[in-house]
C-alpha cells in the first residue's frame, strides 16, 4: 500500500506501472528528409494516431532555450506565478485541470496562439530581462513549429492521394485558426520513489484538435494507449518532436486516421517538463470527412460540427470522456 502524506495528493489517482516495465520500442518514426515520409506518416496515423519526427529542421537550442525560460517561470515562488492565473482556461493553473473536476500533478501555462507568432497571453510573473527571454524564444519556436506542422500536414494529404496538398495545412494556418499552447511541469514526487505507482500526472484523454505538435525534455511520464486498450510508455527523447492525430483529423479522415488517446504518468523520480502546440481550425469552419477521401457510396461516421461546437463540447466534459461519441452517426 501507499500512503501518501501530501492531503494535495488525496485528490490525485495513482496509476499502476504497466506491465512489461520500460519503453515502447514500436513508436513510428518519419524521418522528413527521407522520400518515404508521406507514406511512413498515413501509416502511423492509421495505426497508432501518434510517430516521432526526425530530421525536421528545427535547431536543438532553440528548443532547449524555451525550456529553460519555462523551468524559469516554474521555478518563482506560487505566489508570483498565480499572477498569471488561475486558468479559465487560459493562464497559469496548478493540479485543476479545467472546470470539471479532473486533476493532475501538474503545474502548467496555458496560452491563446494566432498564426500571427505575437499574439500569446501577457506572462504577467515575467518582468525585465526574464520577459524578454521568454517572449524572445517563444516567438521563435512558435514559428518555427508552425512551419514544422504544415510540412507534416501537407506530406499526409501527399500520402493519402489527395488535392490540393495544402487541404488539411490550410485549416491550422490561417489567421483565424484556432492555436493552444501549453507548457507542462511536472515535478518530482519522492514519496512514490521505489513503489510500482505513479502519480496521475495529466489523465488519460484524446486532443479535439486536428494534430499536436510537442516536445519534452529527457524525463519519462508520456503513455499512449494501442488498439487493444493495453498502456505503453514511450520513449524520451528531447532532440524530436512527437505528433498526436487529435479528433478533427479522425473526422476529417472518416475515421481512417486515428485520435491517440494518451496521458502522462509522474513516478516521482524527476522533472518532467513538456511543450504541446495544439493546430485547431477557426472556429466557424465545418468538420466532416473530406470529399476527397470518400468513396463512391461511403457515408460519413459523423455528423458534421463546427470547431466552435466541439470546443464548447470539449471543454463541457471531463479529460477521459470520449468526446467524439456525441457526434458519432
Amino acid at each position: 500500500m501507499v500512503v501518501l502524506t501530501d492531503p494535495a495528493l488525496d485528490l490525485i489517482s495513482l496509476i499502476r506501472s504497466p506491465k512489461p516495465p520500460g519503453c515502447f520500442s514500436g513508436v513510428p518514426v518519419v524521418d522528413l528528409s527521407k522520400p518515404d515520409a508521406a507514406a511512413r506518416l498515413v501509416e502511423a496515423c492509421e495505426e497508432f494516431g501518434f510517430f516521432k519526427v526526425t530530421n525536421h529542421g528545427i535547431p536543438v537550442e532553440l528548443m532547449r532555450r524555451l525550456e529553460a525560460a519555462a523551468v524559469e517561470f516554474f521555478s518563482l515562488p506560487t505566489v508570483e506565478k498565480e499572477k498569471s492565473g488561475p486558468a479559465k482556461p487560459l493562464g497559469y493553473g496548478n493540479k485543476r485541470i479545467g472546470a470539471n473536476g479532473d486533476m493532475g500533478w501538474v503545474e502548467y501555462l496555458l496560452l491563446a496562439i494566432t498564426s500571427k507568432p505575437s499574439s500569446y497571453t501577457p506572462m504577467d510573473s515575467l518582468r525585465g530581462p526574464s520577459a524578454c527571454s521568454f517572449r524572445s524564444a517563444l516567438k521563435e519556436y512558435l514559428s518555427a513549429v508552425r512551419k514544422l506542422a504544415s510540412q507534416v500536414l501537407e506530406l499526409m494529404a501527399e500520402g493519402l492521394e489527395i488535392e490540393p496538398r495544402d487541404v488539411i495545412s490550410k485549416l491550422v494556418t490561417s489567421e483565424a485558426s484556432d492555436g493552444i499552447f501549453r507548457l507542462n511541469h511536472y515535478p518530482p514526487c519522492p514519496v512514490l520513489r521505489g513503489s510500482n505507482y505513479s502519480l496521475t500526472g495529466f489523465g488519460e484523454h484524446t486532443d479535439p484538435q486536428v494534430i499536436s505538435v510537442l516536445r519534452s525534455n529527457n524525463s519519462t511520464g508520456l503513455q499512449i494507449s494501442l488498439k487493444d486498450g493495453s498502456w505503453v510508455s514511450v520513449p524520451p527523447d528531447e532532440e524530436s518532436f512527437f505528433i498526436n492525430a487529435g479528433d478533427s483529423l479522425q473526422v476529417l479522415t472518416n475515421g481512417r486516421f486515428r485520435s491517440v488517446r494518451h496521458r502522462v504518468v509522474a513516478n516521482g523520480m524527476e522533472s518532467r517538463v513538456s511543450m504541446i502546440y495544439f493546430f485547431g481550425p477557426p472556429f466557424a469552419e465545418r468538420i466532416a470527412p473530406l470529399p476527397q477521401l470518400m468513396g463512391e457510396g461511403e457515408k460519413s461516421l459523423y455528423k458534421e460540427f463546427t470547431w466552435d461546437e466541439y470546443k464548447k463540447a470539449a471543454y463541457k466534459s471531463r479529460l477521459a470522456d470520449n468526446r467524439l461519441g456525441l457526434f458519432e452517426k
